[in-house]
């Protein structure tokens, strides 16, 4: 293997369709349910109210990433505020993805469960998260052409079926039922980490920024039309869901798949069956596809050790630190739940989001309006990584000093 520049391969379509998959993924499959039990019929409109507040974060975040058409994504970012911090920060975002990979896995397992008879539990829950990591990887050492074209072909079939049964179950049950009363601001706040999940990943198109054709252009059109998008579905979806299942869902780890049987019978479960597969594949195989690239540049300038920044030659891809990923997100899959890897990977990203917006004054010139929006969305990220628990903050802290020890081992052998 070499070392060196990967080639710029991915235009304004694979940076949009890396940003939908890495919001569209879990959430849209795994909420329904659960927001229907905790805030009635007003859950459908959490949705724009949390895209507003992820609005403030997209507009500077979008800003920032536009100054830095170089490969890292959050690692390239944090270097303005010195290199250590530059590093922690990369290897922040790296856990956030690594543990949404987590995430997003193990509702994969669950909506298997429907058809294959312990999937999501035991032996068979193992080897199947085991074979899924090793499939995505090794379709991105392969090449991140061939990457980007398996990846838009999942989004076609996790999208399609999502819009046509959400449409179809809307028109069925009109008149909609009225929304219950907004929850109070305490009730908000408890589950507003966990909505706020459904929307972060926006930003995976930036990591792989020296691998894009105009960068400038296209990364913040890519995040700007995912949120878009991203907020209409999920809308529509969750209308959807407390408009044809008013009672709720059998299995609320797969709650889509009443929807489609109440739309089509077994056809119906069958059709949201595989959009929800093809939804969190192309989830997997996004997340796969972008962060081996934080680990590949932080490699790249000396703050993880060469092995990380080797690029297999016949492809042109990172394979050593997509094998890496491969390894760490598949042991994270293994040892935890969807929703405590969620919350895991939404505080690392409010961190990520806050020091992203906050290195863009030291980059670029910013009107007044902007630095308003940046602190705007500064304190949303605040706010929202206020709400996670001790266990969280600790789990981040200890995975954060591992790659801090990875950080050591590579100076020390730079200096050596």
């Amino acid at each position: 293997m070499s070392e060196g520049p990967l080639p710029r391969r991915i235009g304004l379509a694979g940076a949009t369709v890396l940003s939908f998959n890495g919001a569209v993924a879990a959430s849209i499959f795994a909420l329904p349910a659960t927001l229907a039990a905790d805030f009635g019929n007003f859950s459908p409109l959490l949705f724009p109210i949390i895209a507003t507040a992820a609005l403030l974060i997209v507009i500077p975040f979008a800003r920032s990433a536009a100054a830095f058409p170089e490969n890292g994504g959050p690692a390239t970012y944090g270097a303005v505020f010195g290199r250590v911090a530059g590093f922690e920060l990369g290897w922040v975002y790296y856990i956030a993805r690594a543990a949404a990979f987590a995430a997003n896995a193990n509702v994969l397992t669950a909506y298997l469960g429907r058809w294959v008879t312990g999937a999501d539990a035991g032996a068979l829950r193992v080897a199947i998260l085991l074979a899924a990591t090793s499939l995505f990887a090794a379709i991105n050492i392969s090449g991140v052409r061939k990457s980007i074209g398996f990846l838009s072909g999942l989004t076609v079939l996790k999208a399609v079926p999502l819009f046509i049964a959400a449409t179809a179950a809307i028109a069925i049950t009109f008149p909609w039922p009225a929304p219950t009363p907004a929850p109070t601001l305490t009730e908000f706040e408890a589950g507003m980490l966990i909505v706020f999940y459904a929307f972060i990943g926006f930003e995976q198109s930036v990591v792989p920024a020296g691998e894009t054709k105009e960068p400038r252009r296209n990364l913040p059109l890519a995040m700007f039309i995912t949120l878009g998008v991203t907020t209409l579905l999920y809308f529509l979806v969750q209308l959807a869901f407390v408009s044809a299942l008013p009672g709720g869902a059998s299995d609320t780890k797969a709650p889509l798949i009443d929807l489609g049987g109440w739309l089509a019978g077994p056809f119906g479960a069958a059709a949201l069956t595989l959009a929800a597969i093809a939804s969190l594949a192309g989830s997997l195989h996004g997340i796969m596809t972008s962060t081996p690239r934080v680990s590949y540049a932080l490699a790249d300038r000396g703050d993880l050790p060469h092995w990380f920044g080797r690029v297999q030659p016949r492809f042109e891809t990172p394979a050593n630190s997509i094998l890496f990923f491969a390894v760490f997100a598949v042991a994270l899959a293994i040892s935890g739940s969807f929703v405590w890897l969620a919350v895991v990977s939404t505080l690392a990203r409010m961190i990520v989001y806050a020091v992203t917006i906050a290195a863009l004054p030291r980059v670029s010139p910013v009107s007044w309006r902007y630095k308003a929006i940046g602190l705007a969305g500064i304190l949303v990220c605040v706010w929202a990584a206020s709400q996670a628990d001790a266990k969280t903050w600790i789990t981040l802290a200890a995975l954060s000093a591992v790659g801090l020890l990875l950080y050591l081992i590579a100076r020390r052998s730079a200096r050596g």
